[in-house]
């Protein structure tokens, strides 16, 4: 027998930070949840300034989100374009009427709190599952055990996390007995990034230019205070990227990074022979952000230190779209391989040696690794078969 569907709502931070990344990594919810034959909203209030990519700052105007938020549903799924609600600074309402989003929230059946970000809307229905989805594994897991006072209004985020119902993650080796994450006294749940793979078969159908870069896009340290949890300090992504720095003079093909983020080394990372641009300008809307992997041969990249060093097994958002645009990733093992198979198209490593020797099989039988990074996709990432599993794993 045929269920009904459920009235979704999605939540995510493409109004605070809209740059083609953070567009990718939410609003895939959104269209999955309706390609299932779902009634998906997307919903945003983080009761934040939102971040102005062009004129970089922050700013007390919503216009610009809500604008990028708008174009993005046109552009790549019109069938949403009147199911967004954009609340900014808890008080304006853009996209639907904020009387018409209530009446959503009020019959809710599911409320996907993606990173844990957004408010819990006050009218939610009583029956409405809510689910906090951890993204950021590890890190998140320290802030709810510490506390740690350099985190703006910790106490209320501790706070809301618990008052979910459902706790998903993204460490999917999380009950691995290698992983060092926290578990505190939730019931973690498993999942990873859904992938719509149809937005992406522009890319896949091309050939990646010749003589293009393997690339990356990254920030290079996101944590605003020291990460410390039992004694040792976790860090964000630079610290791992350190290990890549001399790869550009060891391989023969031509690497590119597109960084934003705090006190980025920039010149330096030039010196030593990587293609440098500014990450954000580079990726700024949806369609540059896939241009930019459509221009690059594959992704290398390294994980943020503390999802790393705590073996969380997560996998990259930005990964999967590099395998659904058919472009094959070399990316640092956080202990996914036990639940993501690797080897061909995904390829994992542990050092710059080994980084260095993955790039030269890869690039021996690229036409290979190129099949079988669409595959990937296909099979671990595309969004019907992982919010299908994530709906029957929530119970709704």
């Amino acid at each position: 027998m045929k269920k009904s569907p459920l009235r979704i709502i999605v939540t995510g931070l493409v109004g605070l930070y809209p740059v083609g990344g953070v567009a990718w990594d939410y609003l895939q919810y959104v269209v999955g949840f309706a390609q299932l034959g779902h009634d998906v909203y997307y919903h945003e209030d983080t009761w934040s300034w939102p971040y102005h990519p062009i004129e970089k700052t922050h700013t007390a105007d919503g216009v610009y989100s809500a604008a990028y938020l708008a174009e993005f549903f046109r552009q790549y799924a019109p069938n949403l374009a009147d199911r967004w609600h954009y609340l900014h600074l808890h008080e304006t309402s853009y996209g639907m009427e904020r009387k018409a989003f209530d009446t959503v929230a009020e019959t809710a059946d599911l409320f996907v709190n993606v990173s844990g970000a957004c408010m819990i809307p006050d009218n939610l229905s009583a029956s409405c599952v809510k689910v906090f989805l951890d993204t950021d594994p590890g890190y998140n897991q320290i802030m709810l055990s510490e506390k740690l006072e350099w985190s703006e209004n910790v106490e209320r985020w501790c706070n809301s996390v618990a008052a979910h119902d459902r706790h998903f993650t993204y460490a999917e080796n999380i009950y691995g007995p290698d992983c060092l994450v926290p578990k505190l006294h939730f019931q973690w749940k498993t999942t990873r990034m859904p992938v719509v793979i149809h937005l992406w078969e522009r890319l896949a159908r091309q050939t990646p230019p010749a003589g293009c870069p393997w690339t990356t896009i990254m920030t290079w340290n996101a944590f605003k205070g020291r990460l410390v949890y039992q004694g040792r300090e976790y860090f964000s992504k630079g610290t791992e990227f350190e290990k890549l720095m001399d790869l550009p003079g060891q391989v023969r093909v031509p690497l590119k990074v597109a960084v934003g983020g705090m006190k980025a080394p920039l010149d330096r990372l030039s010196r030593c022979g990587w293609q440098v641009t500014d990450g954000p300008q580079a990726t700024v809307t949806p369609r540059m952000y896939q241009d930019f992997i459509g221009e690059s041969r594959g992704e290398i990249s390294t994980a943020k230190h503390v999802y790393a060093a705590m073996r969380t097994g997560w996998f990259s958002c930005r990964s999967a779209c590099y395998l659904a645009a058919g472009r094959p990733v070399i990316v640092q093992d956080t202990g996914f391989t036990g639940a993501i198979p690797s080897g061909m198209g995904i390829v994992p490593f542990n050092t710059a040696e080994e980084a260095r020797a993955a790039l030269e099989e890869v690039e021996a039988r690229y036409g290979e690794h190129a099949r079988a990074a669409l595959g990937a996709a296909t099979e671990s990432f595309d969004a019907r078969r992982v919010l299908q599993r994530f709906i029957d794993d929530v119970g709704a």
